[in-house]
């Protein structure tokens, strides 16, 4: 009788049996065909952009180490040539802006074009004037021609020269009039006293920069209306100022004599230009002592003066 076999089901295993039958130990697990979950699940999304570039490298492909789309190989000198053109745009501007604003609300710079103000100011001197303080007796100030004065309209820069006199890198030259303010709103200005000086409301004044000449020829006594100004040139035998207006015609006899202040464009605080004449422009000491005005002031101006008030 032969032996019968052992049933497959009942059959016990051995341990060589068990040894044969595992994978080799050696044998690498077989690969995902997708990242692992604790790589990436679990994860927030800046978490898993930044693991992205590791894996990636560990596969081989090429990493993703820049989002919005620029190079990260070396600048060449053409970019670094635009950054530098595109910076230095940004700085030019800017400084154009900034010269603007300080030309249109805080200063400003002008040429002296004639004599009149000799020989405090020469012609070609060029002041700073300062527009935000307000004017004062005995102060330079620059104006608006009020109507008239300008025996013949100023030259006109072309285009460039405008530009450049807009944000401040000229000075300015057009219908502009530089002379010093002696009377106020309300103050009664005359000349002259017996010993020939300028009086205001009373108080002689003490002219140093009138040179080699009397204060005034042109005899004349007047009141300053409400918001005008009386002003006068330093180089008296040679300046048309308030003086030359004051038998002008008009609805008031001789209103055009006075500066409106809304015409003032700022007062003169020093010369800059030569450097041979730079100085200050300071009142004199004896505009300190002036007394107070009529206050308020009248609306009309108020003036006696002779044939000879004329330019």
């Amino acid at each position: 009788m032969a032996p019968t076999e052992p049933d497959a089901s009942t059959t016990e295993h051995t341990p060589e049996h068990a040894s044969s039958a595992a994978p080799p130990a050696s044998e690498p697990a077989p690969r995902h065909a997708v990242d692992p979950p604790s790589a990436v699940s679990g994860s927030t999304p800046d978490e898993a952009d930044a693991a992205a570039p590791e894996l990636l490298a560990q596969r081989g492909a090429p990493s993703r180490t820049n989002e919005v789309g620029r190079s990260s190989e070396p600048t060449t000198l053409g970019g670094h040539a635009v950054a530098f053109l595109r910076e230095l745009s940004v700085v030019v501007v800017g400084a154009l802006v900034i010269s603007t604003l300080l030309r249109v609300f805080v200063a400003q710079m002008y040429d002296i074009p004639s004599p009149s103000m000799h020989d405090s100011l020469q012609i070609g001197d060029r002041v700073l004037v300062e527009k935000i303080s307000r004017v004062q007796r005995g102060q330079v100030v620059v104006f608006h021609d009020p109507g008239g004065w300008l025996s013949e309209p100023a030259p006109q820069r072309g285009p460039m020269g405008q530009a450049l006199e807009f944000v401040g890198l000229l000075p300015a030259s057009s219908d502009h009039i530089v002379k010093r303010v002696i009377g106020m709103p309300g103050d009664q200005v005359i000349c002259c006293d017996p010993d020939g000086r300028i009086t205001v409301n009373g108080h002689p004044l003490v002219e140093p920069y009138v040179v080699g000449q009397p204060p005034s020829v042109i005899r004349f006594r007047v009141e300053v209306p409400a918001d005008h100004l009386f002003v006068l040139g330093d180089n008296r035998v040679n300046s048309r100022d308030s003086r030359c207006h004051l038998n002008d015609p008009g609805t008031v006899v001789g209103a055009g004599a006075f500066v409106p202040t809304a015409e003032v464009v700022g007062r003169g605080v020093a010369v800059v230009w030569p450097r041979a004449h730079w100085q200050s422009l300071d009142p004199p000491p004896s505009y300190g002592g002036i007394p107070t005005g009529r206050n308020p002031a009248r609306d009309h101006p108020v003036i006696e003066a002779g044939p000879e008030a004329r330019c």
